[in-house]
């Protein structure tokens, strides 16, 4: 019934199996993949005509997690997965992003491929997973992909590579690294690292591109047993077309990329396009060489030829800067009044207004996902107008690539926070691009380093980014720092760099081409960390290190720890005492299961005040000491006193005054304030007080005779 395929390898310590045949037969082609436990199921499929008139390739790519691989019922009242999770838009990003570059230049058919975590072991992340099946199975489908590609997880630990570590694993490692690549190059690097230096991430990229060479093999061989007929395509040649728009605006081209301001050169170009277009594309009046569609794909061309010849050429660049030369910056901080923290990064024409919020615990983030629930104390957020971009567009939800830019941020970044024992707070952190004409990722880094260190929060070190590319072609290569958002759009390689001056942070790469190699990431990395350096310098023109002081609008907040079993009392049956310490202090308490308390409010006075009730109630009474009371009742033999939280203890009548009283009433009355001396404890264990030897009105310890 079935005409089932299977290749097995040891992997790192785990089987790793690829089956093709048994499910999805319908798809043009589709995967399980297994490793440990983890299983997902892979599907490829293409539409065999383009649709008229496309002029881009419509990939698109949908990563999906069910709650069922876990074991797990979905929360809420719907009980079924609902929209993308931040983890399944940025493992969709993440597959697309190293298969995308391999389809056959022009194959505008739309492809779809869907990967679905259908088992989870927690042990094994299934993003690794979901690449190999995306690789497998459009290698099977026989779309015009140019794979396959393998994939591989780099942890770094005593000095050691870990391939493909566990969930746990990850734990202690100081390196989080994803790469993807084909048998001979790099295709796509994402990381986040604990400062670490150049050589360090290099050998990672290397070890992990040599780890995934037997699983390439394995899918090699699936594809020789199970693949379809390869697909008819061959893609356009666009040169003749290109000579003739080169012959009729190449100097009018070379000269519009030689303006320095983006929307002047814009119009230059746009100038140049329409000067083509009326002389060589056909109209309904008259018919000319070339179609709409045709001369659309042709100019793009003429762009990227007049751009890449020219770099190559003259080592300048659109904007005449040298190869390795950064634009001009300035950093600025406490630039809005009321906000906890905030700065503006301004790069030549990239920005980014960034600000910086602190919470407390309530403000804590909830995580739903496979793997069971959990909570964020930092969270980055990256906004991108489209007057960022002098255009109007839609304004709606989070985008993927905007879900993507703040995750990279937020790598950066997350290396250099603070314990939370050493500064407790709940740090939210978001980017509005206001300007954007390059790696607005990268200067969202900066931004926001910035912004937490004028909130100051207690950063180990400030943290620079800067976004790399690279143009290569047969008569030479060129490595860009610092690239405008030309050089991104009509180069081969996307590459951000972000760290500190002790080591890097955060690595991501993206490749136009079908990969690089070592050599010219090598040189990448080495030209970036000068850049990055010079970064760093110029923020540090606005701040050097955090504030020592928190603003007057950010919330106070401290840490008192109490014993396990003191918990009971502060919150109390129901949650009677907690309550009132809240109300009658104006601070939040957030109690938890290790006895640690977090207090939180507007002012330092509500701390302090609930600082002493929580005292009260938890530590031990000294014998000896002096504390201020609360008469409770009276007796014929003496008053009881409420004089340490919850603790009661007697002034015997004989206790209460020097000289002889009738009756406790005729010296104090119940609700009454009194100063009293914890004396001991009687044979049963019962609180002796005593009120006279404690001077009533300044509660000091009269002294007798003898002392």
């Amino acid at each position: 019934m079935f005409d089932k395929h299977t290749v097995s390898l040891e992997w790192a310590g785990r089987t790793l199996t690829i089956e093709t045949g048994r499910v999805a037969r319908q798809a043009d082609g589709a995967v399980l993949v297994t490793y440990g436990d983890t299983t997902v199921l892979a599907t490829a499929v293409f539409r065999k005509e383009a649709k008229p008139g496309q002029d881009f390739f419509p990939l698109t790519v949908n990563y999906m997690e069910k709650y069922y691989a876990a074991g797990r019922i979905p929360g809420g009242f719907f009980k079924r997965e609902g929209r993308p999770t931040e983890k399944e838009t940025l493992t969709s990003r993440l597959i697309d992003r190293p298969i995308r570059p391999l389809f056959v230049k022009g194959f505008k058919h739309e492809v779809q491929v869907v990967l679905t975590a259908v088992s989870y072991d927690l042990e094994n992340d299934p993003d690794i997973l979901g690449m190999v099946g995306a690789s497998a199975a459009l290698v099977l489908s026989g779309a015009p992909f140019m794979g396959p590609i393998g994939a591989a997880r780099v942890g770094y630990a005593d000095g050691e590579y870990i391939i493909n570590p566990s969930i746990d694993d990850l734990e202690e490692s100081e390196l989080d690294l994803v790469v993807a690549g084909t048998q001979d190059a790099v295709m796509m690097v994402e990381s986040e690292a604990k400062e670490l230096s150049e050589d360090v991430m290099l050998g990672a990229v290397m070890a992990g591109h040599e780890a995934m060479q037997p699983v390439i093999d394995a899918i090699i061989e699936l594809a020789e047993k199970a693949a379809k007929e390869p697909f008819d395509f061959e893609g356009v040649d666009y040169s003749a077309e290109l000579k003739e728009i080169q012959g009729l605006v190449g100097a009018d081209l070379s000269a519009a990329y030689q303006i320095t301001e983006k929307l002047s050169r814009q119009e230059a170009v746009g100038a140049a396009r329409t000067k083509a277009a009326d002389a060589l594309v056909s109209t309904e009046e008259a018919e000319k060489s070339m179609s709409g569609e045709t001369f659309k794909a042709a100019f793009k061309e003429a762009e990227a030829a007049v751009v890449r010849g020219d770099i190559i050429k003259t080592g300048k660049r659109i904007d005449g800067r040298s190869l390795d030369q950064v634009r001009p910056i300035l950093a600025e901080a406490q630039v809005l009044p009321r906000t906890h923290g905030s700065s503006l990064f301004t790069r030549g024409e990239t920005q980014a207004l960034c600000v910086a919020t602190l919470g407390t615990s309530d403000d804590e983030q909830f995580i739903d996902g496979l793997g069971g629930t959990s909570k964020a104390k930092f969270m980055l957020h990256y906004n991108f107008p489209p007057y960022s971009v002098g255009e109007t567009g839609r304004m709606g939800g989070t985008s993927r690539r905007e879900t993507g830019h703040g995750k990279l941020a937020w790598r950066a970044l997350q290396a250099v926070l603070p314990e939370p024992e050493e500064f407790p707070y709940t740090v939210r952190l978001v980017s509005e691009i206001t300007e954007s004409n390059g790696s607005s990722s990268m200067a969202t880094v900066c931004g926001c380093s910035l912004a937490m260190m004028d909130a100051g929060v207690p950063i180990a070190r400030p943290v620079s980014g800067i976004a790399m590319g690279l143009i290569k072609e047969d008569d030479g290569i060129a490595v860009l720092s610092d690239i405008l958002g030309d050089e991104d759009h009509l180069g081969d390689m996307d590459f951000k760099v972000a760290g500190t001056t002790e080591g890097l942070t955060s690595l991501q790469m993206d490749i136009k081409i079908a990969g690089i190699t070592k050599d010219i990431m090598k040189t990448a990395l080495e030209q970036a960390k000068g850049g990055r350096l010079h970064i760093l310098g110029e923020m540090a023109k606005a701040l050097e290190g955090a504030r020592e002081e928190l603003s007057d609008n950010a919330p106070q907040m401290e840490i008192v720890k109490i014993p396990v079993d003191k918990i009971r009392d502060v919150i109390g049956t129901g949650g009677k005492v907690i309550r009132d310490i809240v109300d009658t202090t104006g601070a939040k308490l957030n109690v938890a299961d290790d006895g640690t308390i977090q207090i939180s409010a507007l002012d330092r006075e509500s701390i302090e005040a609930a600082k002493k009730r929580i005292h009260a109630l938890t530590a031990e009474a000294e014998v000896g000491a002096i504390y201020e009371g609360k008469v409770v009742s009276i007796k014929d033999f003496g008053a009881f006193v409420n004089f340490f939280g919850p603790k009661d203890g007697l002034v015997h009548v004989s206790q209460m005054a020097n000289e002889r009283i009738g009756h406790p009433k005729d010296l104090v009355s119940e609700g009454q304030t009194v100063w009293v001396k914890l004396m001991g404890f009687d044979d049963r264990g019962k609180v002796r007080l005593s009120m006279k030897v404690v001077n009533q009105e300044t509660g000091e310890e009269i002294k007798g005779d003898d002392d």
